[in-house]
Order: structure tokens, then C-alpha cells, then sequence
């Protein structure tokens, strides 16, 4: 009796660590409409592709040609393109199928720093990317109005300069890449941002009956800032994923009508196979 009970416990044991590992090595495309407040119309329907906490992992060929089957605009990588042990090719091959969908845009986040640093910058540059480090770049619609996509140094290890990226930002309606959603708590009114992007937290990767470490991502709102944080694409520590899986996001922008920040139409997922 005791033998048949332990292989059952050691059955449904193996069969949820193969579960968790499924659900940390997904190749998925969340795709969500957000109206926001100030977007520009003549710029409605900006397709970004946010990909965040790459970690270890690598880009499927399926997973970039579905992105661009979906005609991306930009390209946003959260933070944490790679960590310590990570080999440099593996992050090159990675960066070189991001650039090949759009224009792409960078925020450092603290596991980047595990690297060195100098020489991801270095790679970085050279494939194209724009490291936007408290530093701010512009998109100019067919009417003259503008968004501006800020990005801020990485957060935890007190890298931000949230000011310097303002100074840099001029007018328009100003978006917020930082790789810790934890920089909202600092984000003053006079700043103006209508939206922020972010990842760092992978939704608490594992969750016990809902319970994590970290909130599940989505559509978070704090001291009047609308802010999205992805779950991210891969795992720090241990690859395994329970109840927050492995993801990726197409965010396309558009004009409020009411004048609030929201989704503004059920998302949709797709699993690439």
C-alpha cells in the first residue's frame, strides 16, 4: 500500500514540474488595444512589441516570424536580456532576431549588470539597438503631434535618473519604459507620463493558489500612472513557471475617448507551436 501511495505522490510530482516547465518555455503573443490619454490619432494603432526578462532563454524562429506576421511598428525590450552564465552568442542571436522585426528600443535591467555590461553595450550598438538609458526618443505623426518613448538605467540598483529622460523628452505624449514597475512610486504629476511599460517581477513565476511573490502582470494603476507589467519570457533561478507562464506582448496604441488610460478590448492570446 505504502509503495503504491509513494509512486502515485511521485507520479503527480514529476507531472507538475513537467507542467511548470511548459508553462516557463510557452512561445506566446498576448496582443491588447490600450487607449491613452493624449495619443496622438494620426499615430493610432502603434503596434510595440514588448518583450521583457529574456534571462536565459532563447528566441524561437516561430515566435519572431508571428510577430511579424503582425506588423510590429517598434520593438521594446524590458530589461534583463541576459544574466551571468548566459554566453554572449546566445544574447547576440537574440538581438539580432529582435532587430530584424522593427526599430528596437532598451531599457538595462539588473541582471544585465551580472554581464559585463561594457560589452552588451558594445553589442547592443553595434546590431543597432537604442540603449535608451535616462534618455528619451520621439515619434512624429503625420499631423505634427508626438510620442515620446522614455526609458530609465535600471531601478533597483539606483541607476535611474528619471529627470534626466525629461530634459530629453520635450513635448508629446510621454511613454515610460522601466525594467522595475517599483519606479511608479517616483514618478511626480509634472512629469506627464501617460503610460509605462515594465517586467522585472515575472508575475511571481511561481504561484501557490494564486499567491506569489510578486503580483501577476497586467494592467496595474498607482498614484494616477496606468503602467503594464509583462510576466516576462523566461525564468531567473529555477526554470519553472507555475500560474503566471511565459509571455510575450503586442501593445497597440490608441486615442482615448474617454480620456482615461484602459484596455479597451479583451485580450487575445496566441500560442505558437
Amino acid at each position: 500500500m505504502y509503495i503504491i501511495l509513494a509512486s502515485a505522490l511521485l507520479f503527480i510530482s514529476v507531472g507538475v514540474v513537467v507542467y511548470m516547465y511548459k508553462e516557463a518555455h510557452k512561445d506566446t503573443i498576448e496582443v491588447r488595444k490600450v487607449a491613452i490619454q493624449g495619443f496622438p490619432e494620426s499615430l493610432a494603432g502603434l503596434n510595440i512589441f514588448f518583450i521583457s526578462d529574456i534571462h536565459r532563454r532563447e528566441l524561437s524562429g516561430k515566435l519572431i516570424q508571428a510577430v511579424k506576421d503582425r506588423k510590429v511598428d517598434i520593438v521594446c525590450i524590458g530589461g534583463d536580456l541576459t544574466e551571468k552564465g548566459v554566453p554572449l552568442a546566445r544574447t547576440k542571436r537574440n538581438i539580432e532576431n529582435l532587430v530584424s522585426i522593427a526599430p528596437t528600443y532598451f531599457v538595462w535591467g539588473n541582471n544585465d549588470y551580472e554581464v559585463d555590461f561594457h560589452e552588451l553595450d558594445a553589442l547592443l550598438l553595434d546590431l543597432g539597438v537604442k540603449i535608451l538609458d535616462n534618455s528619451a526618443v520621439s515619434f512624429e505623426g503625420s499631423d505634427g503631434k508626438r510620442i515620446v518613448l522614455l526609458g530609465t538605467d535600471d531601478f533597483s540598483r539606483e541607476r535611474d535618473q528619471i529627470d534626466l529622460a525629461i530634459e530629453d523628452a520635450g513635448n508629446g505624449c510621454r511613454i515610460l519604459m522601466s525594467h522595475d514597475p517599483g519606479i511608479v512610486d517616483y514618478l511626480l504629476p509634472e512629469y506627464q507620463i501617460s503610460f509605462m511599460m515594465s517586467g522585472h517581477t515575472h508575475g511571481g513565476q511561481i504561484r501557490i493558489l494564486n499567491w506569489g511573490p510578486y503580483e501577476k502582470g497586467g494592467m496595474k494603476y498607482k498614484n494616477g500612472i496606468p503602467y503594464f507589467v509583462s510576466n516576462g519570457y523566461g525564468t531567473t533561478a529555477l526554470p519553472l513557471r507555475l500560474g503566471a507562464p511565459a509571455q510575450t506582448h503586442i501593445l497597440s496604441l490608441y486615442p482615448s475617448l474617454e480620456g482615461n488610460v484602459k484596455d479597451d478590448s479583451p485580450t487575445k492570446v496566441y500560442t505558437i507551436h
